[in-house]
């Protein structure tokens, strides 16, 4: 008697993802002969195969109902199945507009998401409010164009509008005050550790706010083609990124003092960012051809795709080994295992 073929599915990358993500999977076995047959699951829906051979395929993520059966991948053809871990991120919301990262509550879990609209438009909702319990509800409509969010150490929010130039403090009673004006292409957003307040003037500047409003020039950039976004390391650094023509993107990093060094470069289109406490860095962006999340290592000299998506444009970690992805329109949790950093 001959030897039993091997079919075994192993590796995937990356491990896990969300609608419209390309995944590479390594297997031995797969009959792609009868191509008929062939096919190609995450859970319980049906994937599209980019391309199939006995030992590689890539496949797509389809689009998925909000609670989707989210048990791995299964690679299907004439001789039965073979399957492998897969994790799939629930969709907590959609027809929304993120332009950056989303903004969790640390103190409640809550997330709070964008409706930003284009320059200048003015929407019903603004700012939504996502509960642990995946009620979405309406959180700010006075804010035109919101496009960064942060919290304080205060519990407060924070938020840039690019159509006023100004950033904005909302606390959890929704009480609106402006912090200060004249910030011009007002985007990106964070808060090191002292709770200074920087911001991303996408024309080409990086402005320090302090907490009573004072704002002046921190560094210099090269202009962006729609937003900076900002996020401060565990080394203290403020590392930002902006996408330009270019086809390979940088990450940037500022120390204390406003100088500014090329962390790494190689990314398409980065836009969010976000680390986790090892000093690995996260971004929306996309890494030879493919687009997700990318993961660069604290040294800046290795990156992966660690979460596959078409149209991903910021993330944050939750206190519970979650991730929090936003595309265009919707919103993502997966809970992938990861301490995030949180500079307080």
């Amino acid at each position: 008697m001959g030897e039993l073929k091997r079919r075994v599915i192993e590796q995937t990358v990356p491990a896990s993802g969300v609608e419209g993500g390309e995944v590479i999977i390594t297997c031995e076995g797969y009959e792609t002969a009868g191509s008929a047959s062939c096919r190609v699951f995450f859970g319980e829906r049906q994937g599209r195969l980019v391309g199939a051979s006995p030992t590689r395929v890539i496949a797509a993520i389809p689009e998925y109902p909000a609670r989707i059966d989210s048990k791995g991948l299964r690679l299907v053809d004439a001789g039965g199945t073979i399957s492998a871990p897969f994790i799939i991120g629930r969709k907590l919301a959609d027809n929304l507009h993120p332009v950056a990262n989303p903004a969790i509550d640390r103190d409640n879990g809550s997330i709070y998401v964008t409706l930003s609209g284009s320059r200048g438009q003015r929407v019903a909702v603004s700012i939504y409010k996502i509960a642990p319990d995946d009620t979405v509800t309406p959180f700010n409509s006075e804010i035109v164009n919101p496009t960064g969010l942060a919290f304080n150490r205060q519990g407060d929010l924070l938020v840039t509008s690019r159509n006023e130039g100004t950033l904005y403090r909302v606390s959890p009673f929704r009480e609106v005050e402006t912090i200060a004006t004249d910030l011009g292409v007002a985007t990106g957003v964070a808060v090191n550790q002292r709770g200074e307040i920087y911001v991303g003037d996408r024309t080409g500047s990086i402005i320090r706010v302090n907490e009573i409003g004072e704002s002046r020039p921190f560094a210099s950039l090269e202009p962006s083609v729609s937003a900076y976004h900002l996020a401060f390391g565990p080394d203290g650094d403020l590392y930002v990124t902006g996408p330009t023509v270019s086809s390979s993107e940088s990450v940037m990093r500022i120390d204390s003092m406003g100088r500014v060094s090329r962390f790494y470069t190689g990314l398409g289109r980065p836009q969010g960012l976000a680390f986790d406490r090892s000093g690995n860095l996260y971004v929306a962006a996309s890494l030879r051809g493919h687009r997700g999340i990318v993961r660069i290592t604290p040294d800046g000299r290795q990156a992966e795709v660690v979460v596959a998506g078409s149209s991903l444009v910021g993330l944050a970690f939750d206190d519970h080994g979650g991730m929090v992805v936003v595309s265009t329109e919707r919103v993502y949790h997966l809970p992938i295992g990861i301490d995030g950093y949180f500079a307080w």
